[in-house]
């Protein structure tokens, strides 16, 4: 079994890899040890959007329901927000997050990139509190906006640093 710091290399690496876009939506995780906040790019991978959150029960469950929303939205890349320490320091959560980005990339075979998450669910509170939105639907929400900040900033990332040839 490959080491947890190989398999994040590889998947860092695959992350900042200029891409064509193929047909198919990205698909942003922000995965969490009781819920998975979902988001879907658009078919040109411009913009995402939330979909509903979902508690996790187990992995077999996780992984078929992520299969019905990859067939669903027609998924071509997984995006995985990836938690670290403010100092750029791996945590517990990230090698759990880095071993569950492996078994998904394993399970269906499609790549899946780790993308930072520092400050996303802190941003997506901001975002929802400047809504004026309660505080009982804010906490129903926060994992979706987070999992709309990662896939976005992975997106733009990617169009601002895909060189053209």
């Amino acid at each position: 079994m490959p080491s947890v710091s190989s398999v994040v290399k590889r998947l860092q690496a695959a992350a900042m890899t200029p891409e064509k876009p193929d047909i198919g939506r990205l698909l942003g995780l922000d995965v969490g040890s009781r819920t998975i906040g979902l988001a879907v790019s658009d078919s040109l991978g411009i913009t995402a959007h939330g979909l509903p959150t979902w508690r996790r029960k187990n992995k077999r469950t996780d992984l078929q329901e992520l299969a019905r929303v990859i067939a669903e939205y027609q998924i071509r890349e997984i995006v995985v927000g990836y938690p670290l320490h403010m100092s750029g320091g791996t945590t517990a959560g990230s090698i759990r997050t880095a071993e569950f980005a492996e078994q998904l990339r394993q399970h269906f075979g499609l790549p899946v990139h780790l993308w930072d998450e520092r400050l996303t669910t802190a941003e997506a509170q901001r975002v929802l509190r400047e809504s004026e939105m309660s505080i009982r639907r804010r906490s129903e929400v926060v994992d979706r906006m987070a999992a709309v900040l990662i896939l976005q900033s992975f997106m733009e990332n990617r169009k601002n640093t895909r060189v053209d040839l």
